[in-house]
Formats: structure tokens, sequence, C-alpha cells
């Protein structure tokens, strides 16, 4: 066993009581893009559960980065708000993080006001709507983005940001050539697709400035034929230590392309069809019919990363934090010894928030989590919620996270 994972760990200028972080799992919890209530109960409830650093998930950096209506948008009005949300965690003991990002071409257009921007032109299936290459002032727009969502979390109280590189979103899709067609200074080689990446860190840092901690959630591969794979993802690591940053969190898929490779398990199509509103009509019937096409199952394994992320451990000096199916001490503990500094948990503390508590007291104590990924059918309309402790609940979707977890 590890002895390891209950014990202090120091990065940039911060100390966590542990090596446990709370994933960047996105909670649906920010109507009107601010905080809510229920986004305070909930991270206080993984602080007191004995969580080293909790995540407040995918905030967006610009009204243009929006995709979800229930997703957090970083303006100076609500730091108040998110002040308060970080003072209660601190009061339990654990400190705090913010992902920071931008959807890019995933933006829908009726919440973000404006036609999506991508690194390259193309159509959104998802908005539905056409996406345009972004400018180089538009470009060079997101950069001082990222900056000041950097200085308001500050302000606000965050002890750490994570920013978000990896699955298929603005910056990702700079980086990968399967989204990445650009013939400027941008696109090409991997050497150009990273410049769009390189300017946001230099940013960030300078934003920074040693008052938080900076964390960069990457993709190891994007998981399909055509995406990037590892010997460029471990490319863009070097650049990434090389820019400053603090720890990696080591991640893969795109949710726009092959979502499942992200979290492992079934698509959720019932749970997503089931939540979204009636004035989709036309979108819930296409996710029926064609979602698991769209989205095909890739089998849910403990520690499902864990390989690919013993290469990136191999090749890299700065801190690294291992995210992908961290279920049990055991399996937990495995990847402590592995050489990693840290672990990411998300469905295990969706499922039971005093998840890491249960992990100190019982070195045998695994996760109840079914994975069936309910969860994250009901986060793209609602909130995330596990399918044992939602009330809202049909029958018919109880039936069916059953029937996919007897597989």
């Amino acid at each position: 066993m590890s002895n390891t994972l209950f014990t202090p760990y120091k990065i940039g200028p911060i100390e966590l009581r542990n090596r446990t972080i709370r994933s960047a799992a996105f909670e649906g919890m920010c109507p009107g893009h601010r905080p809510s209530q229920e986004l305070f109960d909930y991270h206080t409830a993984v602080a007191r559960g004995g969580v080293g650093m909790t995540t407040i998930a995918y905030a967006s950096v610009s009204r243009s980065g929006l995709s979800f209506e229930r997703q957090l948008w970083m303006r100076e009005e609500i730091v108040p708000e998110l002040k308060e949300l970080t003072d209660a965690i601190h009061k339990e003991g654990a400190l705090v993080s913010i992902q920071l990002g931008h959807c890019g071409n995933m933006s829908h257009r009726s919440i973000c006001k404006c036609r999506p921007w991508g690194a390259s032109g193309g159509f959104n299936l998802y908005s539905p709507t056409f996406v345009h290459g972004m400018r180089v002032e538009e470009i060079d727009e997101v950069v001082t983005d990222f900056g000041n969502a950097v200085r308001l979390a500050i302000k606000a109280g965050f002890d750490a940001v994570e920013i978000h590189a990896g699955h298929g979103y603005l910056i990702s899709q700079f980086l990968s050539p399967y989204t990445n067609r650009r013939k400027d200074e941008y696109g090409g080689m991997l050497e150009n697709r990273m410049r769009f990446m390189e300017r946001v860190m230099k940013e960030v840092m300078a934003a920074a400035e040693d008052k938080v901690a900076v964390f960069v959630k990457i993709n190891m591969r994007d998981g399909f034929k055509g995406g990037m794979e590892i010997d460029d993802c471990i490319r863009v690591a070097h650049r990434l230590q090389e820019l400053g940053a603090h720890a990696l969190v080591l991640s893969g898929g795109f949710v726009s392309r092959m979502p499942m490779y992200v979290m492992g398990g079934a698509f959720p199509v019932k749970a997503i069809a089931h939540y979204m509103p009636l004035r989709q009509w036309w979108l819930k019937l296409g996710v029926r019919l064609f979602g698991s096409m769209i989205a095909p199952s890739v089998p849910f394994r403990e520690n499902y990363f864990l390989e690919d992320a013993k290469k990136f451990r191999e090749a890299l000096d700065l801190p690294l934090v291992y995210v992908g199916g961290a279920i049990s001490r055991r399996g937990i503990d495995e990847i402590m010894d592995a050489g990693f500094e840290m672990v990411q948990i998300a469905r295990a503390l969706i499922r039971d928030t005093n998840f890491v508590n249960k992990l100190r007291d019982d070195k045998e104590h695994c996760s109840a989590c079914e994975h069936v990924n309910f969860c994250v059918g009901r986060m793209y309309t609602l909130s995330m919620q596990c399918h044992t402790l939602c009330e809202d609940i049909t029958p018919a979707l109880k039936r069916d996270c059953e029937k996919r977890y007897s597989k």
C-alpha cells in the first residue's frame, strides 16, 4: 500500500493536505452562468469529505466560449459569489481550483451569441451551426481573456487554476491535426499548432504571478485515427513544462469525436435524450436513433489511462496528476506507486462526496459507482447527479441504468 496518498504535497505556491483532487467534471450547476447554491453545497460537501483540493469545472474565459446554458462564465460581477464559495471550501480544510477554458467550435450560437469560433472553419453538428476559423485578432482576444480569467480567479480566492488544453475544446482544437487545417503560422507542423497554446500559457503564467498554482489538462491521445497520438502529446507536455506549468493533468479523448474515450463506459443515450428540452425535439430524436453510433461505447476498467500515463511519467520531470478510473484505494495506491504526485477523482465523488474519507479509513474501500454514466447524460441539460441519488429519475431511466450495469 502506498504511504504517500494521505501526505501533504506542496506545488507552486500552495500545499494540499493530501494528494487527492476532485476532477473538473462538468457539474451543470451554474444557471445564468453564475454559481448556484447547488454548486456551493456540492463542493463544500466534497471538501468536508476529505479531498485535498476540489475543482470548479469548466468556467469559460469569455462569452464566446460558452457551450452550455448552465456553464460558469468568468466575469467581474460574479467574483463576490465565487469568493463565498472559496471561503466555505477553505473552512472545510480543502483547497480549491477552477478549470478555465473555451469551447471553441463546440460553443452554441444561442448561448455564446456569436458564430462559434474554431481553429478552422466547419460545421458543428452539436449546435448545429457553421463555425468560422479564428482571425488573428480573435486569437489575440481569447489569449487576453485567459489572462483576465486567471486574475479574476485570484481575486475570488482560488488556490489554483487548471487550463483546459484537452478533450477537443479550443486549445486542443489548435493542437490536433483533426481540427486544425490552418495555412498560417498557427497551422501545419506541430510547432505551429502549439503556438496558440504557448501564447495562452505565457499570458496565464504572467497573470498567475506565483499567487496560484497552474495545472494544465492535456490529452495523451485524441483517441481516434487522424488525431494526436502519444509521441506528439509528449512533445506538447515538454513544451508546457518549459513554459512553467506547475503540473499536468493527463487525460485523453475528444468530446466531439470520441466522447466515451474520455471516461469509459456506454454513451447514456436515453438519459441525454430524456433531459433535452422539447424545443430540441429533432435533436432528441437524433440522439435516440444515432447516439450509440456517433459515440460508441468504450469498455470501462479501473485506471484505464495508467499505461499511457506511465509513458509520460518516464518522459517528464514536472509533477503529474493521474485521472481516469480511480475508484479504489488499492488502485489509487498503484497510481501513486507508479510515481504520480496526485490523483484526480470524478464519478466516485459524484456517487459519494465522502469517498476520500472512506479511502483514508479503509484500505480495501472501493467506490460503489456503477459507471452507467447517467450523471453524464443529465449534466448536459440539468445538473450532474448520480442515478442512485437523483430524485427526478423516471422508472424507465432507472431500468436503463440497471440494464447497462448488469452488462
